[in-house]
């Protein structure tokens, strides 16, 4: 009996290890798998972000799409608003010079100031002559120089090769050298002039003259916010938008006074400022060119050294006879 048991033990394994042998991959897989228990554990999924965040310190507040919006907005009916005052400002500033030179509206005048600034105008353009003459006069006196030095040069190499002339080509060549030293010297006095009368005509007189141009501009706001003021006060309805147009008038009189006040003083220093630098320029462009056309080398060098000026050579690498 107990044989008969063991044997049909024996073949209920051998049956089941047949199965198992039989059984395809996924079934095998999953007849591996324990069952559920109760004792199995769950873990709940945190977000990572969150595990950052302490009880003592507040989460950071990112701009909802609604602030992004609204942010938006506001630059834009900023930027209408820009665009609508700069236009009407221009619509009417561009009607009063039109109604001016047809000889509908009035201008604001100056007569004083006006008659400066004319002034100021005509003599920068006198300057500005000066200034590109003597450009011209500097061009042709350094090709003179230029060929003075090399017309020197050409003397000292023949009174090498010719004996028989050797003391007139020596005598020659030494005349074109201190001609060329004389005229590199008057070369350095004419460039510290236009150099000066440069700084004068294009930057300081330039600046006064912006400043006018500014002046000008609001003198134009100015009468066209008048003239607009002046216009509603005189309708029978002129109530309507009388006190945007009053407020207006207020602001862009203020604004042309200031810049009035502004340009008034800047032609009193610039006028004191121009004669003291154009007093001390014409003394050094008279004495440089009578001391050196009338052949005084000691005039033409006491002048440069009156103000202060230091020649560098153009025709050699060596330093000039003055920084000797």
């Amino acid at each position: 009996m107990s044989q008969m048991n063991a044997t049909t033990l024996n073949g209920e394994k051998t049956s089941i290890h047949d199965m198992l042998k039989e059984t395809p991959p996924n079934e095998k897989r999953a007849s591996n798998v324990a069952p559920a228990t109760n004792s199995t554990t769950y873990s709940r999924s945190v977000p990572t972000n969150l595990s950052t965040y302490s009880g003592s310190s507040s989460p950071t507040i990112l701009n909802s799409p609604t602030q992004n919006d609204e942010s938006s907005l506001l630059k834009a009916s900023s930027r209408i608003e820009n665009l609508k005052n700069w236009s009407i400002s221009t619509y009417k500033c561009t009607k009063q010079i039109m109604f001016e030179k047809l000889g509908k509206s009035s201008r604001t005048v100056d007569a004083e100031l006006e008659s400066q600034i004319d002034q100021l105008k005509e003599t920068q353009k006198k300057y500005v002559t000066i200034l590109r003459l003597t450009r011209i006069l500097t061009s042709h006196f350094y090709q003179v120089v230029q060929t003075q030095h090399a017309l020197g040069e050409a003397f000292s190499d023949l009174a090498q090769k010719s004996p028989e002339l050797q003391e007139e080509f020596l005598y020659n060549a030494e005349t074109q050298r201190s001609l060329t030293k004389n005229g590199e010297t008057l070369l350095g006095a004419l460039n510290f002039f236009i150099t000066s009368v440069n700084t004068l005509c294009n930057k300081t007189i330039e600046d006064t003259l912006q400043s006018i141009r500014q002046y000008e501009a609001a003198r134009i706001e100015y009468d066209a916010y008048r003239t607009d003021l002046e216009s509603l006060s005189t309708k029978p309805d002129g109530s309507v938008g009388l006190e945007e147009a009053q407020q207006g008038y207020e602001i862009h009189k203020e604004h042309f006074m200031k810049l009035r006040a502004e340009v008034t003083i800047k032609m009193k220093f610039l006028d004191e400022n121009r004669i003291k630098v154009m007093h001390k320029q014409l003394l050094l462009f008279h004495n440089a060119i009578s001391a050196y056309f009338s052949g005084n080398q000691q005039a033409l060098e006491a002048t440069l050294k009156q103000f202060n000026i230091k020649v560098k050579t153009p025709s050699s690498t060596f330093p000039s006879w003055l920084e000797q």
